[in-house]
């Protein structure tokens, strides 16, 4: 009934008065909240700059895990060795490989043929595979429609070099490689050393050339009977080879003897030979018995690192066969 100021939800009870109702302002957390400055479109997802910046970033992962022909390698990822005339020249070396990849479709020659007849004849997989693929792993690189996939090489303990010459029943003879970053000369090293009867070769971990494929083909096999042990630090185990009696001998254009005049060859030995350009580093050379020069006829400062080990390995071995 109108006015009946009795009847129930007429009038508001004490204390249930909500106040005045005004709008966000005074009142923060009502307030609307601002979402900052556009982002740039890379930071924007569907934005077709994000999808790009996708793109490249799983383009450049793809790059980083795909192995390149030619790379120096640290003997712990597997490598892949393109071309025709690379291939058959590992195959022929006898450098092991796992799996021969050979374009579809592809003009075969004399070089394919015998790679394939190689590869074959030492169980090695031979697959054929789109040329699309070995263009994605060769990185754009020239691979003429052959590939060749080597696993990383099982580097030997230092200690297994000592082993081998204990067994040999002759003065052990090994060479160091102090910093040699050509794995040409390393393939040649080893290659001199299983010539002239060395029991192994050891090279740094760091700043030195492995046992990439391009050095297993210099060694023309050589690799496959001459251990290659990798020392985390070559100083230290220069002076465990001197205490287990060998004489360690730094090859050098300034050394204190000639070769002519070295008459400590027909003992136990271990030879050292320096980088291309520096020679020995520092503690290197403090570590070392005796420090050997080649004497040299002509107007030549040096010999090429390689050919320096070789030609001291050649003379080791004539002493060695004139003092039995």
């Amino acid at each position: 009934m109108a006015g009946n100021s009795k009847r129930r939800g007429a009038i508001r009870k004490d204390g249930t008065k909500k106040g005045m109702v005004v709008g966000s302002g005074g009142q923060p957390r009502r307030a609307l909240k601002g979402k900052g400055p556009t982002p740039p479109g890379e930071m924007r997802p569907g934005h077709p700059k994000a999808r790009a910046a996708a793109r490249r970033a799983a383009q450049d992962q793809q790059q980083r895990r795909r192995p390149v022909a030619g790379r120096r390698g640290d003997g712990e990822t597997p490598e892949t060795v393109l071309g025709r005339n690379p291939v058959v020249e590992c195959l022929r070396a006898g450098v092991p490989a796992t799996a021969l990849q050979v374009a579809t479709g592809m003009s075969a020659d004399d070089r394919v043929t015998e790679a394939v007849a190689l590869a074959a004849e030492r169980g090695i997989s031979i697959l054929e595979v789109p040329r699309n693929d070995l263009d994605r792993i060769s990185g754009g690189a020239l691979h003429q429609g052959l590939a060749l996939q080597v696993p990383p090489y099982a580097y030997a303990h230092p200690d297994e070099v000592l082993e081998a010459a204990s067994h040999s029943g002759r003065p052990a003879l090994a060479v160091a490689l102090d910093g040699v970053t050509d794995p040409r000369n390393l393939g040649a090293v080893v290659r001199s050393v299983g010539a002239f009867g060395g029991h192994g070769v050891v090279v740094p971990q760091r700043r030195a050339a492995g046992m990439t494929a391009v050095a297993w083909r210099t060694s023309a096999g050589t690799a496959a009977r001459v251990p290659v042990a990798r020392a985390t630090n070559l100083t230290r185990t220069l002076q465990e080879y001197a205490s287990a009696g060998l004489m360690v001998a730094g090859l050098a254009a300034d050394g204190d003897v000639s070769l002519d005049d070295f008459d400590l060859a027909t003992g136990p030995l271990v030879i050292v030979t320096g980088s291309e350009g520096k020679g020995l580093s520092r503690l290197v050379r403090e570590t070392c018995d005796v420090t050997v020069s080649i004497p040299l006829a002509g107007r030549v400062e040096s010999l090429n690192a390689s050919v320096a080990t070789g030609v001291v390995l050649a003379e080791v071995a004539r002493r060695r066969r004139v003092g039995r």
